[in-house]
């Protein structure tokens, strides 16, 4: 959208303004990282590299947005002559879409321009922030639920239609088999998944009429059961599955949505099987969380699916995500901050991951440093020329299902308590170079 151009934070225009007024444009590193300790995560899923970089390709200023900044009385006629002829001139490196990461490490950096690194800081922050948070998310829950399908039915709580479709984007690049919001298949042929509401169910004389009619206008119908009561609701289904294989078609399953779900789906399970129908499936709905899901599951619940809504689409555990971008180097050398608590590591960086025994060891080392291991940053974008077509959707999900099956055991933990974070080492040059700056003057 149009809009999206804007999406700057005030105030990195007017000292993108002042950087103009002075001479001050030469080249600078911004790097984008989320700050650690972040709770309740043992790692990170990369997600919204691409996105990012097709804005930064795609950035450019019209007509419309210029008279708007122009109409604000704040920046000089010079600036915004520079705006008007804008194009992205530096390179970006970044991890691939759906690497497993960990707080501390550059998820991207942009080297350009020192104009062109800052104004686009808001609209990157945005938009990996949110996809890492949700994909993150996404995967513990898919850690959780084991080989079980998963459907996102976050969008009526999501924080906008626009959050709805990176919900559905980051979970189906997490291990989501697919999402109820017709929107994101359309855009990225992420499959649609959908069953019936309560309402449906009520809008007909009885239980029974509404199975029969929903089951004769779709195939392989999935019944919502739960309405009225769960057990009778499970005997009407029944009914249907045998009127439904006597003609040759078949029930694919029934979502239960609330109640004692662990005792309940127990019951349903022996109902189906004990007439005969093992294929029945037995889906779950009813704000889930992987947290939920592992709780369902110790007490005994049997499900071949879950529905997963509010939990997800808000990441109900951990609503944001301390993701920052911040200056690593400019023409005077090596940069960091100090303040307390925010301090920051000097230089351009590479991560090095390499497998030991049973876990990873993960170096963070200046970018012209050679480690052991894989290099996770690779250069994405020089100008506005990708150094690579953009990877399939399908391909990075299939990353991200290949690096959860790697992920060692003490990282497939999922529970609330503190836990120490992922020990990301410093490679013994940054150290030095850490401590050098950090003696220096301001």
């Amino acid at each position: 959208m149009q809009e999206e151009r804007l999406t700057i934070d005030l105030y990195e225009l007017t000292m993108a303004d002042s950087y103009w007024r002075r001479g001050m444009n030469r080249p600078a590193v911004f790097e984008l990282f989320v700050r650690p300790p972040v709770p309740n995560r043992r790692f990170l899923v990369a997600a919204g590299i691409e996105a990012a970089i097709d804005y930064l390709a795609g950035l450019r200023f019209d007509a419309a947005q210029l008279d708007y900044l122009r109409s604000l009385g704040l920046f000089s006629a010079g600036f915004l002559d520079y705006l008007a002829g804008f194009a992205f001139s530096g390179e970006v490196w970044a991890v691939d879409e759906g690497e497993l990461v960990f707080p501390g490490e550059p998820i991207l950096y942009v080297r350009a321009p020192r104009i062109e690194a800052q104004i686009v800081e808001t609209y990157l922050l945005n938009v990996v922030n949110f996809h890492t948070l949700i994909a993150s998310k996404a995967a513990r829950i898919r850690l959780a639920a084991g080989a079980a399908s998963l459907a996102d039915f976050s969008p009526r709580r999501d924080h906008g239609p626009g959050a709805a479709l990176g919900v559905a984007y980051a979970s189906y690049l997490a291990g989501f088999g697919g999402t109820s919001n017709v929107a994101a298949g359309l855009k990225w042929g992420i499959p649609v998944i959908g069953t019936m509401a309560h309402s449906y169910v009520m809008s007909f004389p009885d239980e029974l009429e509404a199975f029969r009619a929903f089951a004769a206008d779709h195939d392989r119908p999935v019944l919502l059961i739960d309405t009225y009561d769960t057990l009778r609701g499970a005997e009407r289904a029944l009914v249907v599955a045998r009127e439904l294989r006597e003609a040759g078609r078949s029930l694919a399953g029934v979502r239960i949505d609330s109640g004692d779900l662990p005792t309940l789906t127990r019951r349903v399970r022996r109902l189906f099987d004990e007439a005969g129908f093992p294929e029945v499936q037995i889906f779950i709905s009813g704000d889930l969380d992987e947290y939920r899901i592992q709780a369902f599951l110790a007490a005994g619940g049997v499900a071949d699916g879950y529905g997963v809504g509010t939990r997800l689409g808000t990441s109900y555990d951990l609503p944001a995500l301390g993701g920052v971008y911040k200056l690593v180097e400019d023409e005077s050398g090596p940069r960091a901050k100090k303040s307390p608590g925010k301090r920051t590591l000097p230089g351009r960086k590479q991560v090095w991951r390499r497998q030991e025994g049973d876990g990873w060891r993960d170096v963070l080392a200046l970018a012209d440093e050679e480690q052991a291991g894989r290099p996770l940053l690779r250069r994405r974008l020089v100008g506005v020329r990708r150094q690579k077509e953009a990877e399939p959707l399908e391909q990075a999900r299939r990353r991200v299902t290949a690096a959860l099956a790697e992920l060692p055991e003490d990282l497939r933990v999922i529970a609330h308590e503190a836990r120490p974070g992922y020990p990301v080492e410093l490679s013994p040059a940054l150290a030095a170079l850490a401590r050098q700056v950090e003696n220096a003057g301001d």
